[in-house]
């Protein structure tokens, strides 16, 4: 399974470093120096990691053959993106990744279906499922321990206890367009961005770097 691990930013001064948008709860392993990624698009690539580094708490990544500014320049916006097996899990049992979570059914405790997650938008102070309803409306779940109480990947769902209003037919929050944030964000292969439930209402996010 190919999966985006990140996306190359501006680059940092002049000796072909770029700042990289890092899309994987696991830089040391996806980003690490040796690591060869195929791009989008595939032109670019594929590229191989020469030298990694934090600075100012952002990654930077250097790229054997870039070897000045102009050369990091032309990768910008490129999308780096790895092979990973679909069978390994997050280090965290409590964290999944975000192919992990597509297309689970949503159910209430009783049984009630829902739905199933179509899409996750990862926001800055939390996780949302996008959840397609049978009536082919749309509503948002926030991926937190107080509505998401369980994920059950051998049974393919997630249940939840929402509160009053959330999917209420007389109250859904129905999605009609994305966050232009979101939507400008979404690429055509999946993130292994990671998602975990949080118990004070945000996502605890892993972004290791």
């Amino acid at each position: 399974m190919q999966l985006v691990v990140a996306r190359i930013g501006r680059a940092h001064g002049i000796k072909g470093e770029v700042t990289v948008e890092v899309r994987t709860d696991e830089p040391e392993l996806r980003l690490g120096p040796g690591a060869v990624l195929a791009t989008e698009p595939a032109s670019t690539g594929p590229l191989t990691i020469e030298t990694g580094r934090v600075h100012s708490g952002r990654l930077l990544l250097r790229f054997e053959g870039v070897r000045d500014r102009t050369g990091a320049e032309a990768l910008r916006n490129t999308l780096l993106i790895a092979d990973v097996d679909p069978a390994e899990l997050p280090e965290d049992p409590e964290e999944f990744y975000d192919h992990q979570l597509m297309d689970l059914d949503v159910v209430l405790a009783d049984g009630t279906e829902i739905g199933r997650i179509t899409e996750i938008t990862h926001l800055p102070s939390q996780d949302l499922f996008i959840v397609e309803r049978p009536d082919g409306t749309e509503v948002m779940i926030p991926f937190v321990e107080e509505i998401v109480t369980e994920i059950d990947l051998e049974e393919q769902r997630a249940v939840i206890t929402p509160p009053p209003g959330l999917i209420d037919e007389s109250q859904a929050i129905v999605v009609s367009t994305r966050d232009e944030e979101a939507a400008a964000e979404s690429e055509s292969a999946p993130s292994e961005s990671g998602s975990a439930p949080s118990g004070e209402g945000s996502v605890e996010s892993g972004k290791d770097v």
